[in-house]
């Protein structure tokens, strides 16, 4: 018997426990303005906190193509200007619709704003609000986040 629990043990929830972080890639929208950068931020379906536009990646489109899709489904960002390579990083834990809970590592790229759409896919299920960096970074829940838009 406990050599049964033992085994169940180590072929069964070791593996879930240790399972490898998913990723997803967000948008750092922003935009200058006279009184210095602001920052798009978003609110969640489910629970309306403060988040990025972010996303899985999305088959055929590389990292910076796939978070701005992203920032254009859920925020209406139309046109953009994208980094190629990631700003940074954070972590945060995803609830999935199974009730499962992933560990997740989001790639966050810079996209500077130069048009949003008054309608877009998710107009209705979000609220978006510009915010100055350090506004921001007091909104969002992931210390990782945090850190990147007050060193924004």
């Amino acid at each position: 018997m406990i050599h049964n629990l033992k085994r169940a043990w180590a072929d069964m929830v070791m593996p879930i426990l240790q399972r490898p972080k998913r990723v997803q890639v967000a948008a750092l929208c922003y935009k200058e303005t006279p009184e210095g950068k602001k920052v798009l931020l978003i609110t969640s379906r489910d629970t309306g906190r403060w988040i990025l536009p972010k996303g899985w990646p999305i088959n055929g489109k590389d990292g910076p193509g796939s978070a701005l899709q992203e920032a254009w489904e859920e925020a209406g960002v139309r046109e953009a200007d994208i980094e190629e390579e990631p700003m940074g990083y954070y972590e945060y834990v995803k609830g999935l619709d199974n009730g499962v809970t992933v560990p997740v590592e989001t790639q966050v790229y810079m996209t500077r704003v130069r048009d949003l759409a008054g309608k877009y896919p998710e107009v209705d299920e979000r609220t978006r609000k510009w915010f100055s960096p350090s506004e921001a970074a007091n909104l969002v829940d992931e210390p990782d986040l945090k850190d990147l838009l007050r060193t924004f």
